[in-house]
This record gives structure tokens, sequence and C-alpha cells, in this order.
């Protein structure tokens, strides 16, 4: 699948949003609905403002995942559900390794596939910490790039 990695706009923020919503709830099955529900408004007051954005798009123009980084570490990956397992997350991975140097990534020990994911682009578990960034009882595992 051709895709564009770029920066999105302001205006195409809610669209990150949405996938943001999306991939958790399909792949966060641990998550509940009330944390999810506190995190969605901080995506744009806090997280994206902290992070390196940067999306993928299709052919059309439309954004099918979006990449955050911050001082070598991959701080948010989501891609939408339906494009999964379509080499998405991988090219958006690829530039955060090969044009951003990103060696670090964190992800919930509760998410098996994402945890396969990483190990299978080289990234190994170097650490876990038993409560997630927020305090919440979703052990984190702390993984960093063996090659790249």
């Amino acid at each position: 699948m051709p895709l564009t990695l770029d920066t999105p706009t302001a205006a195409e923020l809610p669209t990150l949003v949405e996938i943001w919503e999306a991939a958790v709830r399909a792949t966060h099955h641990f998550l509940p609905e009330s944390d999810l529900q506190v995190i969605k408004p901080l995506l744009r007051e806090q997280y994206f403002p902290a992070v390196q954005l940067t999306c993928a798009r299709a052919e059309s123009g439309r954004i099918l995942g979006f990449l955050g980084t911050s001082e070598g570490m991959v701080e948010m990956l989501f891609v939408d559900p339906a494009c999964h397992g379509q080499g998405v997350g991988k090219r958006l991975m690829r530039h955060a390794i090969d044009a951003l140097g990103t060696r670090r990534v964190d992800v919930n020990e509760q998410n098996p596939q994402a945890v396969g994911f990483y190990q299978h682009l080289g990234f190994v578990v170097t650490d876990r910490s038993r409560l997630d960034g927020g305090g919440r009882p979703f052990p984190i595992l702390h993984m960093k790039l063996a090659r790249a």
C-alpha cells in the first residue's frame, strides 16, 4: 500500500483522536470505558503537544495511522483498525527508527499484539513497571531496540 508520511495539521487532530479511540477499543480490551473517557481529552490538551507527530496517509490523503515521538522514544503509535496488518504501523516505525533515531518504546503488557509487533521489529523488553504512567494498574513493558 503506497503511503505518504507527513505532519498532521491542527485541523486534522480530531481525526487522530478518532483513530486513537478506534485503535484503543480494538486492542486495549483491559482499559475501562471510564479511563478511555478520561484520557481522550488529554490527547489534544497534553499528549499531542508533547510529541513530534507523524501521520501515514493513503494516496487519497486519508490518515490511516499516526506516530508520536519524543527524545528517542515512541510515545504513541495508533493505526486505524481497518488497516491493521497492512504495513501502516511498520512503515511509521521504520520512519521512527531510521529517520528520527527512535530506540525505545513502552507498551501495555496486556496488549500482546503490540508486544509481538515491537519484538518483530527488533525491540526487547528491558524492564517492567506494574503501573502505567497515569498510576493505573496496567503493567508497562519498557522496550529497547536491540537491532536496527
